[in-house]
């Protein structure tokens, strides 16, 4: 069945906020194959009129960090597909412009869903780059990006945008998350404070160009760029919940306000030959507050091939489960917690699944048991009736072992990294191959499990990282390091790592922490090669 949007009144050119939400909404009741033909053009979304509904989407704003007048995790959806199945989303070219602060998509309990060849624009959005143009001992000469709008207020400059209005120094005092890049290294970006800290004044000199005077002088350089953007994560890019067998296809999203995809509680997922990166005629060099993809107890295949990342807030791909720690345990009933206040509000334990009892400080598991009855209780709790009983399980945490992804990456490029590449800690089968790992500021690869801090798990089992190549890391290229405080055994196991180019010079190389039976071989190592481990065991190295 093709459903040309025209036909439903959707025009190019047009605010078609409201018209293609009712003909989402219409689509629930479509149970034949459908397509939704687009034509290539531009289509209008407005926050003014977009749907509104609660997201707990993981990974995002903290309990913490919302203000008074914020209803805490309302959102606002540029596009929202819900309990559709079997339909494929055609932009055939087209792009949708967002004129403020929205989620862009959401796929919430849907099965079949391909959303394919569009691209997604928003106006104006508040991340907002000073550049430096001239500076004294005493003052510095920013300019501001052309796109970024401000005004005066009480002689006072802020940021101005649709849903916001925030001044030039907003958290100038705590900020550490702003994005730096430097002139002769523009495909590098790092953490810095605000580069507003310490300014007690600034003057407009013409439109765009200011000047903010400081009592000592600042170590900054000519033609380096600073983002400032509210790193809270309020909103997503795309966001896949509760869904099964969904691709997204030639999509280019050029910002979004944090993750730019986030999938969570979903199985079998699919992005090949997406762009997340600015526009290739935007000033910009950074596309996202956050990081590009985040998948959160997701089952089945993570399927990411023939991507291209530039320019992000935070990691380019993290994969990983979530620890439970155990509040209550009664024979063979137990209740469990989400533990991080970034990520609750939605339960992934389901009926059947396998959990695994861990020790947190080891990150060693034990004891198992399939879930009979799973049931929320607020947006916090879990009650789990398990099909018997677990001995002291009080002071442990559980992981749910078939929530641990499959994971093939292959053939992408990444690059202007602030922090790592990839964060992988899934039991699954781990494939990296073909991949370009350029300047990330941190770790290329790292290999985690923690069970005190972020509570992502697990322990990965079978991972090989072939045919990459590695260029300007300043930390290790690949980092194995579980968070156990104690080393009782090994938390990881199982990873090759052959045939890598890694090329950072004096530094790069490879480390790994409580890890069985590595093997490194056929890689090429151009300048320095560094491999170091502790409690752990290496098979074969050449």
């Amino acid at each position: 069945m093709r459903i040309k949007v025209k036909d439903k009144g959707i025009a190019c050119g047009k605010d078609v906020t409201e018209k293609l939400q009712k003909l989402l909404q219409e689509l629930k009741d479509v149970k034949e194959e459908k397509i939704l033909e687009f034509e290539k053009g531009e289509y209008f979304i407005s926050s003014d009129n977009a749907v509104k509904k609660k997201l707990y989407i993981t990974n995002t704003i903290g309990d913490n960090e919302w203000e008074k007048n914020e209803e805490p995790h309302l959102n606002t959806v540029a596009v929202l597909i819900e309990n559709v199945n079997d339909l494929t989303f055609e932009g055939n070219g087209c792009t949708f412009v967002l004129d403020g602060q929205m989620t862009n998509v959401s796929v919430i309990g849907c099965k079949n869903v391909v959303l394919k060849d569009f691209a997604i624009r928003t106006v104006n959005p508040d991340m907002h780059e000073f550049k430096v143009v001239d500076k004294k001992i005493n003052y510095i000469d920013f300019e501001i990006d052309a796109e970024s709008r401000y005004a005066c207020i009480d002689g006072k400059y802020y940021f101005t945008g649709k849903d916001y209005c925030v001044p030039f120094n907003n958290k100038s005092t705590s900020a550490f998350w702003i994005g730096r890049i430097r002139e002769d290294n523009p495909n590098n970006i790092c953490r810095v404070s605000h580069p507003l800290l310490g300014s007690y004044k600034i003057k407009e000199l013409s439109p765009n160009l200011f000047r903010a005077y400081y009592w000592l002088p600042k170590k900054y350089k000519k033609g380096d760029r600073y983002y400032c953007f509210d790193v809270r994560r309020k909103y997503a890019g795309i966001f896949v919940d509760e869904s099964e067998n969904v691709t997204l296809e030639g999509i280019s999203q050029y910002f979004n306000y944090s993750l730019a995809v986030v999938c969570q509680n979903s199985k079998d997922i699919t992005i090949d030959k997406c762009r997340f990166a600015p526009e290739k005629n935007s000033s910009k060099l950074m596309a996202s507050v956050a990081d590009f993809i985040q998948i959160c107890v997701c089952r089945g295949l993570v399927n990411i091939k023939d991507n291209y990342f530039e320019g992000s807030g935070d990691d380019c791909l993290n994969v990983h489960g979530i620890h439970f720690p155990i509040t209550a345990y009664d024979k063979n009933n137990m209740t469990v917690k989400f533990a991080h206040l970034q990520s609750h509000g939605f339960n992934p334990l389901r009926v059947g699944d396998t959990v695994k009892i861990v020790d947190p400080k080891t990150l060693l598991g034990g004891e198992t048991a399939k879930i009979i009855s799973s049931e929320s209780v607020g947006e916090k709790v879990i009650k789990l009736v398990l099909d018997h009983e677990i001995s002291t399980p009080l002071g442990y945490v559980i992981e749910d072992i078939d929530a641990c992804p499959d994971l093939n990456f292959e053939n992408n490029v990444m690059t202007r990294i602030i922090t790592r590449g990839i964060l992988v800690t899934t039991s699954g089968k781990v494939r990296i191959s073909n991949n370009k790992f350029l300047n990330t500021s941190m770790h290329s690869l790292l290999i985690s499990d923690d069970a005190k801090s972020w509570y992502e798990s697990g322990n990965v089992q079978d991972v090989v990282i072939e045919n990459n190549y590695f260029k300007e890391c300043p930390m290790y290229n690949v980092f194995v390091k579980p968070e156990n405080a104690v080393h009782r055994g090994c938390v990881h196991k199982n990873i090759t790592i052959k045939n890598n180019t890694f090329d950072s010079g004096e530094k790069g190389g490879l480390y790994f922490k409580s890890t069985d039976n590595i093997v490194i071989e056929g890689n090429v190592f151009k300048g320095k090669k560094r491999i170091k481990s502790k409690n752990s065991n290496i098979t074969k190295a050449q």
